[in-house]
């Protein structure tokens, strides 16, 4: 199926989220709390991936079972409001990603099973004792974001020669940007690049953030969470009008308008999580899940932005990209 038709295809599914989710009936089938940290339109193919998996384990939403979904749009004072409301819904397990939403979930109730289809460091994040043995009612899929930050910006360096230079923007409110900046400051020290942090804490800072970081930097790193994930064709529109090279961590960035991203799969991440709802919905504990960690790491560059940059991506690089958007 083309990209386009697939696109299509999720538009009209997620559509009929709320009717499905409105369908249920207590006392029917199992309900998942589906906790959105972003938008419906940000979020579509992990969705789809995630409910299509579900259907092939056996539960056809409408008919085996119920999934509530709720939106936060980047906005941090709605994550503890829906897990509010996931608690007074009494749903059977929660669903959800990036860190933020998934430390809201977990102050909000010790006892329904908590699903993170991502989440960039569990352990250092406090979301689980050890991934072997996650204990209380979380567990899920790490994206080991840290883990990855010094083949970024060896990756940057390759792209963008003579580098010398870099901001990084990041919510740094949230916990996983707070860790991965110092990730990105231990790498940068390693490899002789200067960098400077800009934090955004609303949608609101990020334009005098742009405005400060002008004649700071040669290149931009893009710390993903919900905030920027909203954003992220603001923040890619802002650093292509300042001619800064982009590199993220998530691919969803690089399809709409960054340069170069570096990190897990987030579909086959909430395709995973579907297998742990499955098992609990079944009977397991979640404390008995380890949390997996990714097998796979994707390189996509946008050859489109390059060349609105002015950069000539390297042969050998391209060659090693698992995805080229023109």
């Amino acid at each position: 199926m083309r990209r386009r038709e697939f696109i299509s295809l999720i538009g009209s599914v997620a559509a009929t989220w709320p009717l499905a989710a409105h369908a249920q009936q207590p006392g029917k089938p199992p309900t998942i709390g589906f906790m959105g940290s972003t938008t419906p339109q940000v979020a579509a193919q992990w969705v789809a991936s995630f409910v299509q998996r579900l259907r092939e384990l056996g539960w056809l939403e409408g008919r085996d079972v119920a999934i509530e979904y709720r939106w936060a749009e980047g906005r941090s004072e709605r994550y503890t409001e829906i897990a509010a409301e996931f608690v007074r819904l009494k749903v059977d397990v929660i669903l959800t990603h990036n860190t933020p939403t998934v430390l809201a979930a977990k102050q909000a109730t010790s006892v329904i099973p908590i699903v993170f289809a991502t989440a960039g460091d569990p352990i250092g994040s406090g979301l689980v004792a050890t991934l072997a043995r996650p204990g209380g009612n979380v567990t899920g899929i790490s994206s080991q974001g840290s883990d990855a930050v010094g083949k970024r910006l060896e990756l940057l360096r390759e792209l963008v020669p003579g580098l010398r230079r870099f901001a990084v923007l990041a919510n740094l409110a949230s916990s996983f940007p707070a860790l991965e900046l110092g990730e990105v400051q231990a790498a940068s020290r390693t490899l002789g690049l200067e960098v400077s942090p800009f934090d955004i804490r609303r949608a609101q800072d990020i334009g005098p953030a742009f405005e400060a970081l002008k004649g700071h930097a040669e290149a931009l790193y893009v710390v993903a969470d919900p905030l920027v994930s909203t954003n992220r064709i603001r923040i890619n529109t802002l650093a292509l009008g300042l001619r800064l090279p982009t590199m993220h961590n998530v691919r969803e960035f690089v399809e709409a308008g960054g340069l170069m991203s570096y990190g897990s799969n987030w579909p086959s991440q909430f395709r995973r999580a579907a297998d742990f709802v499955d098992k609990i919905l079944r009977g397991a504990k979640p404390a008995d899940l380890p949390v997996e960690q990714p097998t796979k790491f994707d390189l996509v560059i946008n050859l489109t932005t390059a060349k609105a940059l002015g950069l000539t991506v390297p042969p050998a690089l391209l060659a090693r990209a698992d995805e080229v958007i023109e």
